[in-house]
């Protein structure tokens, strides 16, 4: 197959990096126009949306009545899952049941801002610990299989606790903090090549099996069908996102966070724990040639909030320089107890080629059959 020039949307910053964009005959990605198309007439900026919103803050506290808690909220201290918990008990007055993995990878600023946030607040953090031997294994077992997405032992573990938590507490509705403002585009499939679904148990348990030197009794799991099929439609447990039902920026969230909290920003999306801000930050953009950022600033565009041509100034420069690479790396290696040698043997490994087990085919369809309904608000290709 010959080597694709490279292009660049004359819209947003997405580019060939993604083996899978197609242009129009006015050099306009797919996104772009998907977001023109199917996204923008119906969420309009979040305005318009008061009564549904106002229904859905109804709803929740007349089922939540009786309980301690009317609903669930997952914080990890990043922007949007914290800006939701300000919307969700400052300005709406709901009692969310509060948690937060401690996976081993927080960093200082993240854990002093979820510190903040939930004291001023006053709600109780319900931190869950994941047993450090096990996760550290993990990890190590994703690099050792030369993908390129590797944040999956912790992603999964969100997902698969959320769903834990609403059987025990019976709540019905957790929050998201996933917002069209920031979020719309979502990273390129191309990149993902070989992974599973983040919430797909089958794929965990076949990296896990193939690549992992001591037995994982202690991590929760999940799957596909039940976090997608059994929670809401089995036990009516219902996801909102309900920072798109109101006008909201990225700078306006840090603004209002920084004033009320003394939250501090960490300039890049995700950059809150330690192996995320490396693999995002140095290991993806240099090992694979994709940079996260284009994802994240295309949203930005897209939505109106920054010009193009910003964007296109901020991806001339790396995201992290080269002397905050090298400590990053000398962090990442000594936090999973291998040396800088044997880590940058895994960065050398040739890209994986090999099939895992995964759902990722019901997944499809899933996401396909939630765009139809109109439910599925992020543009995933």
């Amino acid at each position: 197959m010959p080597e694709r020039n490279y292009q660049i949307c004359k819209c947003c910053v997405m580019d060939t990096s993604d083996d899978d964009i197609v242009f129009d005959n006015n050099g306009v990605c797919m996104r772009c126009n998907e977001y023109k198309e199917r996204i923008l007439p119906k969420w309009n900026y979040g305005k318009g949306h008061e009564k549904e919103l106002s229904t859905l803050l109804s709803e929740i506290k007349r089922k939540g009545k009786r309980k301690k808690y009317d609903c669930i909220l997952g914080l990890s201290g990043g922007l949007d899952s914290s800006y939701m918990l300000h919307m969700a008990v400052k300005e709406w007055g709901l009692r969310p049941f509060v948690f937060h993995i401690d996976a081993g990878w927080n960093l200082p600023v993240a854990k002093n801002n979820i510190k903040k946030l939930t004291s001023k607040l006053g709600v109780k953090l319900h931190i869950e610990k994941l047993d450090w031997n096990e996760m550290r294994e993990m990890q190590l077992a994703w690099f050792r299989t030369g993908l390129e997405m590797l944040d999956a032992p912790q992603d999964h573990a969100f997902i698969a606790l959320i769903d834990k938590y609403s059987r025990k507490l019976g709540v019905k509705y957790i929050l998201n903090g996933y917002n069209i403002s920031t979020e719309i585009i979502a990273d390129p499939a191309s990149w993902e090549k070989g992974s599973g679904p983040t919430g797909d148990g089958t794929y965990m348990k076949d990296v896990i099996k193939k690549y992992c030197s001591i037995p994982i009794r202690n991590y929760t799991f999940t799957s596909g069908i039940r976090h997608k099929v059994i929670m809401p439609y089995v036990y009516g447990v219902k996801t909102l996102k309900l920072l798109n039902l109101i006008p909201v920026t990225r700078q306006q969230m840090i603004e209002v966070l920084g004033k009320e909290y003394g939250y501090i920003a960490y300039g890049q999306k995700h950059f809150e724990d330690l192996i995320t801000k490396f693999l995002e930050g140095w290991w993806q953009p240099t090992r694979f040639g994709h940079d996260i950022r284009r994802a994240q600033l295309s949203s930005l565009v897209v939505t109106g909030q920054m010009t193009r041509d910003r964007a296109l100034q901020i991806l001339e420069q790396p995201p992290l320089s080269e002397e905050e690479s090298k400590k990053i790396f000398k962090e990442v290696a000594r936090k999973l107890e291998i040396s800088e040698k044997e880590l940058m043997e895994f960065y050398r490994l040739p890209k994986c080629t090999e099939k895992f087990k995964s759902q990722e085919k019901i997944y499809n369809i899933g996401i396909r059959m939630f765009e139809i309904l109109g439910a599925e608000k992020r543009i995933r290709k």
